[in-house]
């Protein structure tokens, strides 16, 4: 992966949250695709292959948490990072079997955007 660029997918139903995270992990190098529900999120997924998807909890329709599942059906190797408003966010046990831990959930408003940068190198096993 070192030549390539980094994909990465947002899934967040609030429009200025998506263009703020699309707008400073491309100021960062990474190519972002975006969208704005679940459902849109797997429609989106089905004709590119991020390596990270940043995905809020609350959506409309399907729950991240279920996008999640859906999405490491369809591609086994996307990472996670989760990106919520809910201070009592609880990670479910069928993402704990997929490898998401705690330590890659993220609680909006971020202080600093930069946390996300450093846990997208993270989770992919790298280097900044």
């Amino acid at each position: 992966m070192a030549n390539e660029a980094i994909e990465i997918l947002v899934v967040d139903d609030e429009e200025m949250v998506r263009e703020n995270l699309e707008a400073y992990l491309e100021d960062e190098g990474f190519v972002v695709h975006t969208a704005g529900s679940g459902e849109e999120g797997l429609e989106v997924l089905a004709g590119i292959t991020p390596h990270v998807g940043i995905i809020d909890m609350r959506l409309p329709g399907m729950s991240g948490n279920d996008f999640i599942i859906k999405a490491h059906e369809i591609k086994p190797e996307l990472k996670y990072l989760i990106h919520t408003g809910s201070t009592n966010y609880k990670l479910p046990l069928e993402l704990m079997h997929i490898g998401v831990t705690r330590d890659e959930i993220y609680i909006k408003p971020l202080q600093n955007m930069d946390d996300l940068v450093v846990g997208i190198y993270r989770i992919l096993g790298m280097n900044r």
